[in-house]
């Protein structure tokens, strides 16, 4: 590809100084004419590039000009456009890629732009706010300048409140940002759309000895997957019902044979046959809880307190006919009752 031999050839001359055609065309395997075609063409580029004629003659860069690119190939500039460039990234990663666009050689230039505007994230759910909240460029730079920060963090069990945390690293998690901090009680993790206030206190990080951002999160997350899946409960549920509770529970879903009536019996994993019971009583009389017997108390103690609220046998009306599957649950119907058991 003609822009890869053109960063070659660039940092060729930035290498040596001086070279002539002879030397490009051997360099590169091309023919001469291949190469003084690609030096007159960094010329009509604008970058600063002089030929010399005669004896100790050559091709040069004008005052020993030289580029920040080191080495890297039209394919590599267009991926690392594709993956910094949507339009959600921070002011300073813009600024960043503003900068490297300025430095790539402007044959790789319409391709760079066009891998920059080819990906839109959009950090917002349908149901949801951002993922991130308003203070991840707050904890983002503490993390990078390695500071630690006064966290103001509603949790979802108990009242809010605040503590000095040491960050370690962010992740990103099917959509949503957690921050890795240190705390006097260990590793934690913060979901960011959950912290009320950061503030920077001037104090250094504390860092682990050897910490590593992914080791960290792969044993937090196994924490977190353990606590997911506490309990397990047995239940068999109509066709029908089956890809809603694919998008409810996920790979925590395990479906067994169809059985004489038609009705599949599955088994699902939780954090608790409370929740577990939560879940499946959306469906209505299109799923039925088999085990534990825990579960199908839940569901009674359930039932009769909706019933307390809502009226007696004469007002009662079937929930599943006035909500079709498929048109009302979707994935966040899990999001009010999980959400309680992450960091």
């Amino acid at each position: 590809m003609k822009a890869d031999r053109l960063v070659a050839t660039l940092l060729l001359l930035q290498a040596r100084g001086r070279v002539t055609v002879r030397e490009v065309a051997e360099e590169l395997e091309v023919s001469e004419r291949t190469a003084r075609r690609d030096l007159e063409a960094l010329t009509t580029a604008g970058v600063p590039v002089y030929s010399q004629r005669g004896r100790g003659g050559g091709w040069s860069l004008v005052g020993g000009a030289r580029t920040d690119l080191t080495g890297f190939t039209s394919r590599e500039i267009g991926a690392l456009f594709l993956a910094a460039g949507p339009l959600s990234a921070s002011p300073e990663l813009r600024a960043a890629l503003r900068k490297l666009m300025r430095a790539v050689p402007a044959p790789m230039r319409p391709h760079a732009e066009a891998a920059a505007k080819a990906i839109l994230i959009d950090g917002v759910d349908w149901s949801r706010t951002a993922g991130g909240g308003p203070h991840q460029h707050t904890l983002e730079r503490a993390v990078l300048d390695g500071e630690q920060v006064r966290l103001g963090y509603a949790h979802p069990d108990r009242a809010p409140g605040e503590r000095t945390v040491h960050p370690l690293g962010l992740v990103s998690k099917a959509g949503r940002w957690y921050l890795v901090a240190g705390t006097e009680e260990g590793l934690r993790t913060f979901r960011l759309s959950r912290v009320t206030s950061a503030t920077r206190t001037g104090e250094p990080v504390r860092r682990p000895e050897g910490f590593d951002l992914a080791a960290a999160w792969r044993e937090l997350a196994a924490e977190v997957e353990q606590r997911l899946t506490a309990a397990t409960v047995r239940a068999r549920a109509d066709r029908d019902a089956l890809p809603v509770l694919r998008q409810l529970l996920g790979g925590r879903l395990r479906t067994g044979e169809a059985q004489l009536d038609g009705r599949v019996e599955f088994t699902a994993d939780g954090p608790s046959v409370e929740v577990l019971a939560a879940q499946l009583a959306g469906l209505g009389s299109r799923v039925e809880v088999l085990d534990p017997p825990e579960a199908r108390e839940s569901l009674v103690r359930l039932g009769r307190s909706l019933t307390a609220v809502y009226g007696g046998r004469e007002e009662e009306t079937r929930l599943d006919s006035h909500f079709p599957l498929g048109t009302y649950y979707t994935e966040d119907v899990s999001v009010p009752v999980m959400a309680a058991h992450h960091g």
